[in-house]
C-alpha cells in the first residue's frame, strides 16, 4: 500500500519518471531506511533539480513505517524465577496488534485472559499461580514467528489448609453440614468465604456461618432434602486468608445426602423414638443424665461412630469417676463428649425408668458389640454419621451450635448474620 501511495504522488510530481525508476524506487528504498542511506538523492528520487524536497520525505516516512516490526514485551519478564503471583499475567504490543496470546503451564493448562479493544494489551482474567513455570506464546499479526518466553512464579512461604466434613463421595443423613475447619486463623473472612462456595441439587440456598477465625459451616435453612447431592468447590489456592498466609486448596468435592432419619429422645419420659422418612421405626426405653450430669437438650447431629470405644472421665473433666475400655455402639454428638451409646454395664431395669448416666444417652446393650438382639445394636446399625438426634426434657439448656455439628440449634436469621459475604 506504501508503494501505491509513493508511485501516484511522484507521478503528480513529476512526469520524468520512468517505469523502471519506479520499481527501483519500491525495491531500495527499506533497503535504505535500513542502512541510514535515507536522505541521499538517489534513494529519495524526488525534489527539483535532484534535492530531497516533500515528495522524497513522505517516501522516506512510508517505507519506515512498512519497515517497523511489531515488539511483544511481557509481564513478568522473560526468565523472571521469582515473579509475583498476585498479579495477572500481561502481554503487550507495539507498532502492530496481537493475533494470539497462550499462557500455559507445565501440564498445559491455560491461563485465561482477553485483549482490549485496540487489541494491543493482553491481561489475564485471574492471576497466575504461586509456585508455578509458565510458558508465553505470543504472536502479532503479520508476524512470521511468535515470541516465547518463560517464567516461574515465587511460592508462598506461608499457607494453609481448608479441612471438611463429610468425606468426599460420602453419604450422610439429612442434618450433615459442610463443615470447614482451617489450620491456620482467618483474618480475611470475606476473601476465603468468596473462595468457597456449597450447591445442592435439588437447588436449596446454602449459607456459611464463621464460628469462629478457624472453622466455617455450610447449612441449608432446613435440613437436606433426602437424595440431594451437594457439590463444595474449593478455590482457596492463593487467596490471602491472613496477612502473607495463602490458601493450597483448588478442587471440587461431592456429597450425597441418604435417607432422612430423625430420633427424638424424651428424658422425661425415657424414650426415644426414631422416624425414618416420615415413618416411625422403632422406639427404645433409655437412660440418660442424672441430676447432677444433665444431658444437653436440643439438635444434634451424629459425627463420629465406633463399634466399641474407650471412655475415660478424666477427659471430659470428671476425674476418676469412670474408665470403660469397650463401650458398645457410641455415636458422637458433641465435641465435649456426648454420644448415644449402647451399655451393657446397667441393670436392664434402668432403661426406661431412670436417668443415671454422665450426660450420654445409654440404649441396653451387650458386652463385645456382637449381639443383634439388643437395642444399642439395633438403633447402631439403623444409623448414619449425619442423622439428627434430638434432645428433650433433658433439665438442661440447649447445646451451644459449635459443640459439635450442631449449627441447627440457630436460626435462619441468625445463621445468615454469621455470614462475612
Amino acid at each position: 500500500m506504501g508503494a501505491s501511495r509513493i508511485s501516484n504522488r511522484s507521478e503528480q510530481r513529476s512526469r520524468t519518471w520512468s517505469r523502471r525508476g519506479i520499481l527501483a524506487l519500491l525495491g531500495g528504498a527499506p533497503a535504505a531506511v535500513l542502512t541510514g542511506c535515507g536522505s541521499s538523492a538517489n534513494a529519495s528520487g524526488g525534489g527539483e533539480n535532484g534535492k530531497n524536497g516533500e515528495n522524497g520525505k513522505n517516501t522516506a516516512a512510508s517505507a519506515q513505517a512498512v519497515t517497523e516490526r511489531a515488539t511483544i514485551t511481557v509481564t513478568p519478564a522473560a526468565g523472571t524465577a521469582k515473579a509475583d503471583f498476585t498479579s495477572p499475567v500481561e502481554v503487550s504490543v507495539a507498532n502492530g496488534t496481537l493475533a494470539s496470546v497462550k499462557v500455559t503451564d507445565a501440564d498445559g493448562a491455560s491461563l485465561p485472559g482477553g485483549l482490549n479493544d485496540a487489541g494491543t494489551k493482553w491481561t489475564s482474567s485471574r492471576n497466575s499461580y504461586s509456585g508455578t513455570a509458565y510458558t508465553v506464546t505470543a504472536r502479532a499479526r503479520d508476524a512470521a514467528e511468535a515470541t516465547v518466553t518463560t517464567f516461574t512464579t515465587e511460592a508462598p512461604a506461608e499457607t494453609f489448609l481448608g479441612y471438611f466434613t463429610p468425606e468426599a463421595g460420602s453419604t450422610s443423613g439429612v442434618g450433615m453440614p459442610v463443615s470447614l475447619n482451617f489450620t491456620r486463623a482467618v483474618t480475611d473472612r470475606t476473601a476465603v468465604q468468596k473462595a468457597i462456595t456449597v450447591t445442592a441439587e435439588p437447588a436449596v440456598e446454602v449459607v456459611g456461618h464463621w464460628f469462629d477465625d478457624t472453622r466455617l459451616d455450610f447449612r441449608p435453612e432446613t435440613y437436606w432434602a433426602p437424595g440431594t447431592t451437594i457439590t463444595l468447590s474449593l478455590r482457596l489456592r492463593d487467596v490471602e486468608g491472613a496477612d502473607g498466609v495463602y490458601g493450597e486448596q483448588s478442587k471440587d468435592v461431592t456429597f450425597h445426602i441418604g435417607r432422612e432419619q430423625i430420633s427424638t429422645v424424651d428424658l422425661a419420659a425415657k424414650r426415644m423414638t426414631v422416624v425414618r422418612d416420615g415413618k416411625t421405626t422403632a422406639t427404645y426405653p433409655v437412660t440418660g443424665g442424672d441430676s447432677d450430669h444433665r444431658t444437653w437438650a436440643g439438635i444434634m447431629v451424629i459425627s463420629e461412630r465406633f463399634k466399641q470405644t474407650r471412655m475415660e472421665s478424666s477427659t471430659v473433666g470428671l476425674g476418676d469417676e469412670y474408665d470403660i475400655p469397650d463401650v458398645p455402639h457410641a455415636q458422637r454428638l458433641t465435641t465435649s463428649g456426648t454420644f448415644v451409646h449402647g451399655n451393657y454395664w446397667a441393670s436392664t431395669s434402668v432403661f426406661g425408668h431412670q436417668n443415671t448416666s454422665h450426660g450420654c444417652v445409654g440404649l441396653h446393650d451387650a458386652k463385645g458389640a456382637g449381639d443383634r438382639s439388643v437395642d444399642g445394636y439395633e438403633f447402631y446399625d439403623s444409623s448414619m454419621l449425619g442423622d439428627v438426634v434430638v434432645v428433650r426434657n433433658s433439665g438442661d439448656e440447649t447445646v451451644d451450635p459449635a459443640n459439635g455439628l450442631n449449627g441447627w440449634n440457630m436460626s435462619w436469621a441468625d445463621w445468615k448474620a454469621g455470614s462475612a459475604v
